[in-house]
């Protein structure tokens, strides 16, 4: 029913003037205002996602965005020289940048937005 539909994601923030200069500025991304005071996020493979504000916002408890880089290194780099600040988890071996290269396909390190969702950029082993 839905194999050929276009699909794209949503989520809250509290703030769309902050989520909109972050996501713009920050992390470099292409940003437009939709309908309904709707801010669109155009990722690369035309997976556009949504950003609404939500007054009562509760940030997400798991990552609701992440993006694959070829260089982690560099990109924590150019992202910590623009003010992004990495997570550091109690569970996770990370190091003093908050890369964790622990098991799995990917080596990745979390920040958070400034509505306190959690993104992630990753790279492939």
């Amino acid at each position: 029913m839905f194999a050929d539909t276009k699909v794209f994601s949503a989520f809250a923030v509290d703030d769309l003037a902050q989520a909109r200069k972050f996501y713009g500025v920050t992390l470099g991304i292409r940003v437009s205002e939709g309908q309904h005071g709707l801010l669109t996020l155009h990722l690369a493979g035309h997976r556009d996602t949504r950003m609404y504000a939500k007054p009562d916002h509760t940030p997400a408890t798991y990552t609701v965005l992440m993006f694959q880089v070829d260089d982690i290194e560099a990109a924590v780099a150019k992202l910590t020289e623009r003010g992004v600040q990495f997570e550091r988890y109690d569970e996770m071996d990370q190091d003093e940048r908050g890369i964790t290269r622990g098991g799995g396909a990917f080596i990745a390190a979390w920040f958070k937005d400034p509505a306190g969702n959690i993104l992630e950029v990753l790279q492939e082993r």
